[in-house]
């Protein structure tokens, strides 16, 4: 059975309160509608029918006196209701409503002699007006009452959603990145106002954003600090390494002490990358000539496709770095044949390796993170990530459906 697919917005919380204020005040107004109906009604047909019997008894007493009865009375009177005629001649008194020549008519009706029925009218047009004129009352007045209770009802869940929307506004640039945001609801600022809920799932969005922006910055902090104090013992070491003899042992200190230098470097950069504060240096650059160049630079094996050229105003050197660091993750982590195909301003770097883990592919590369025991620290293609975001342009990763890692940039 298929299932109808409801509009967004029919879900959002201000309709469902809407629709729920809307029911209520319905239900509401039906219920005191019919209370008040029935018992005006009630009353006005309780008044009408006591008329009625109270003017059926001063008609009995004529007939049984031999006078002449009054206007409205008869005996067998050919419009009295079958049902009250009946009733009358079996010997019991009753009251009915019917249409007597047009206007509605209350009918009072007893025994009379020889199995004939006594019946009197009394003319029922202004009660049924009055009971007619109540209930367009009830509706206008429910119809009325519904409409201010749903505006205002409308208006109150408008100010609470719209401070919501602005809270989840919030929380969505802090997912991405930016956590500067803040809600800064002015009911958290003001400790003599009370407090709602919204305002309390605000103040906790600004304290946990300021509490992990704290955590971060101390982090960024932490990780400059250690890369600037490793950097000078390492340079006298790398000139130590230099000065030894030549032989194996040489040859793994001076691996030892290049691949240190690399990763100092690597977090330098990346510190440079979290303070925001790298400048472009833009230049007119064809993306095949550099693919091919940053491909020889990196002494790999890697097929560069050309399918359509383009010139793009760019950093060559940042762009460099991204896709050497593509290329050479691509050639550490994945198996040949890796490829680097240019297909006007989006460049693919594929290998067919084992593919990118599932936590990379869904929230992007973290540093000092790996799996499958893969070597490695996570921060080349941290690195990657961090000078594109500076290039202006989007780098994303996924795994081809025949396998192997498959890394998008598209410039802007």
């Amino acid at each position: 059975m298929t299932r109808l697919a409801l509009p967004q917005w029919a879900g959002t919380l201000a309709v469902k309160a809407a629709v729920f204020i809307t029911v209520m005040c319905c239900a509401l107004a039906a219920m005191l509608g019919v209370l008040v109906h029935v018992s005006v009604t009630n009353q006005t047909v309780g008044q009408a029918r006591d008329l009625a019997l109270s003017r059926l008894s001063d008609a009995t007493r004529a007939y049984e006196a031999g006078d002449t009865l009054l206007p409205g009375a008869g005996v067998d009177p050919p419009e009295l209701p079958g049902k009250l005629r009946r009733l009358a001649r079996s010997g019991s008194r009753g009251t009915m409503v019917s249409d007597h020549h047009g206007r509605p008519t209350m009918w009072a009706a007893g025994p009379a002699d020889r199995g004939r029925a006594l019946a009197v009218e009394v003319d029922y047009s202004q009660q049924s007006r009055t009971i007619a004129g109540l209930d367009r009352a009830i509706l206008w007045s429910s119809g009325l009452a519904i409409g201010v209770t749903l505006l205002v009802g409308a208006f109150a869940v408008t100010r609470v959603t719209r401070r919501l929307h602005a809270t989840a506004q919030v929380a969505r640039r802090i997912s991405a990145g930016d956590l500067d945001a803040r809600v800064d609801d002015p009911r958290t600022k003001d400790p003599t106002h009370p407090q709602d809920e919204v305002a309390a799932v605000a103040a906790a969005l600004d304290s946990m954003a300021a509490s992990l922006q704290g955590k971060l910055l101390s982090e960024q902090r932490f990780t400059a600090d250690v890369a600037h104090e490793l950097r000078t013992p390492l340079t006298g070491l790398h000139a130590a390494a230099e000065l030894l003899p030549p032989g194996r042992p040489t040859e793994l200190v001076r691996d030892r002490v290049a691949a240190l230098r690399t990763l100092t470097e690597d977090l330098l950069e990346i510190s440079r990358l979290d303070t925001g504060r790298e400048r472009l240096e833009v230049d007119a650059e064809g993306l095949g000539a550099l693919a091919e160049r940053v491909v020889r630079a990196s002494g790999t094996d890697t097929e560069v496709v050309v399918k359509r050229d383009a010139q793009v105003e760019t950093d060559r050197r940042r762009l460099e770095r991204v896709l050497g660091n593509l290329v050479a993750n691509a050639h550490k982590h994945g198996r040949a044949p890796v490829s680097l195909t240019v297909d006007g301003p989006v460049v693919t770097v594929r290998d067919h390796g084992d593919g990118y883990p599932d936590y990379l592919v869904e929230h992007g590369p973290q540093r000092f993170r790996t799996e499958g025991g893969a070597k490695g620290h996570g921060l080349g293609l941290t690195i990657a990530v961090g000078q594109a975001e500076v290039l202006g342009a989007r780098l994303t990763f996924a795994n081809a459906a025949d396998g192997g890692a498959v890394a998008v940039l598209t410039l802007g």
